[in-house]
């Protein structure tokens, strides 16, 4: 009997493929436009080619924003997955103190960008911040205006407590699914409280520790609103994250040419990377 196939359904799906090619591909196409031509303004182009490309490729300033990406990156990661899966693994399983946790946890997540900044920027301040007051208080010498590692020191901290919580809460929702016949099977064979870890609570969290990982790298690679709230980038180009810089140059500069260069590259980079981080994951969780 042959198949007869309704295409009717396209139609359902043609609103989702109308708005996608609306919010995402035309734009990438302007971009990839503009990436290929120069103009001296009056809406007048030339054709570049590949010139703003080669440019930034060999830009000490691109080089240098992308270094502070990538360590910035690296320090969150290694500071909030440890840290969420901590936290995670002491919050209660059952009782009242569950929904009391999860809000506790939820509330940083439920804060704007622009909002963290500004929270941060105000608590930092050494007139009127508590933190840059007590700091100080305590001997230390902390500004993050004018010393780049008080700069550092502070976005970092700004990012652990708006983003660990996300990590907390994927990893509870894996230490929750287990089921308690692994705990009862373990209490029985004497096994210590670092071999439940090791061997039950850790490979059944590695699913949600993968996408805590994409998700965090992801976002900590294309961070823009905390540290322009902040620090504006400084002091000096300190805190200038490839974001920061992409809008300086595209905003500030209006050199519409190399901005689209460098944003085809921005996004190129953290596909590549988020791609690595995926296969060497999932490779890992295949060979156990």
């Amino acid at each position: 009997m042959e198949k007869t196939w309704n295409n009717k359904a396209w139609f359902l799906v043609l609103p989702v493929l109308v708005l996608v090619a609306f919010s995402a591909v035309i734009p990438l196409m302007t971009v990839v436009n503009y990436s290929v031509q120069d103009t001296f303004g009056n809406n007048v182009f030339f054709w570049a080619g590949t010139e703003w490309f080669e440019e930034l490729l060999q830009s000490k300033r691109f080089w240098e924003a992308m270094a502070r990406n990538l360590v910035f990156s690296f320090i969150i990661l290694a500071i909030e997955v440890p840290l969420g899966i901590f936290i995670a693994l002491n919050m209660p399983k059952k009782g009242w103190g569950v929904p009391v946790c999860l809000v506790a946890m939820a509330l940083p997540l439920l804060i704007p960008w622009n909002v963290v900044g500004t929270i941060w920027q105000v608590f930092g301040r050494n007139d009127i911040g508590l933190l840059g007051y007590y700091v100080n208080a305590l001997g230390f010498n902390y500004n993050y205006v004018q010393d780049p590692v008080d700069a550092w020191v502070t976005v970092i901290i700004m990012d652990i407590w708006h983003w660990t919580s996300l990590v907390v809460l994927l990893c509870y929702a894996g230490l929750v699914s287990i089921p308690d016949a692994f705990y009862q099977a373990a209490k029985i064979d004497g096994a210590s409280r670092w071999a439940v870890f090791r061997y039950i609570q850790l490979p059944k969290m590695q699913r949600v520790l993968l996408i805590a990982v994409l998700l965090r790298f992801m976002d900590s690679f294309m961070i823009y609103t905390e540290p322009f709230v902040v620090t504006g980038g400084g002091p000096g180009n300190s805190t200038t994250f490839l974001s920061i810089d992409l809008v300086k140059m595209a905003l500030g500069q209006f050199d519409l040419g190399p901005a689209a260069a460098m944003s085809l590259v921005y996004f190129l980079i953290i596909l590549l990377l988020s791609w690595v981080f995926y296969t060497v994951m999932t490779n890992y969780d295949a060979e156990r």
